[in-house]
């Protein structure tokens, strides 16, 4: 199955950044300086480590079938919280991206707009995949209706 990432080694690094927006910044701000800052690190690591990312905004939805600690409500922080999501091929280079001279100003820029300072997480890749094909799908689904 191909990766979710393109190139992204199995046994990569996924770090997460969450952030909520301080009141008196608006999402165009956060944007806006994640955008610059994002833009730095493909053009200045892309060839040191840095295989891709996204952001994402909290859209505040909340799944009653997925969540198992209640009744599903609105999330208090819709359009506030947003997770910058990168993928590295080791720990030691996404460290070393931080040590940047480009980076860091960028970094702070964003810094400025967290109502809650930053917190980033590393975690190993244990899976990541694509979706199948309509015709994968189709093979897939007969596969296990016959092996069951």
């Amino acid at each position: 199955m191909a990766n979710l990432i393109h190139n992204f080694p199995h046994d990569g690094v996924v770090t997460v950044n969450r952030v909520i927006l301080k009141p008196e910044y608006s999402l165009d701000d956060l944007q806006e300086r994640v955008a610059f800052l994002c833009e730095n690190v493909k053009t200045y690591h892309s060839t040191t480590g840095f295989v891709g990312g996204f952001v994402c905004l909290n859209s505040g939805n909340v799944s009653n079938e997925g969540s198992t600690i209640g009744q599903a409500v609105e999330s208090p922080l819709k359009g506030k919280e947003a997770l910058i999501i990168t993928f590295w091929n080791s720990f030691a280079e996404h460290e070393a991206s931080h040590k940047s001279t480009t980076f860091q100003p960028l970094f702070q820029k964003v810094l400025e707009c967290c109502e809650n300072g930053n917190e980033e997480l590393a975690y190993d890749m244990l899976w990541s995949g694509a979706a199948y094909s309509a015709e994968e799908a189709d093979k897939a689904r007969l596969a296990k209706e016959q092996a069951a």
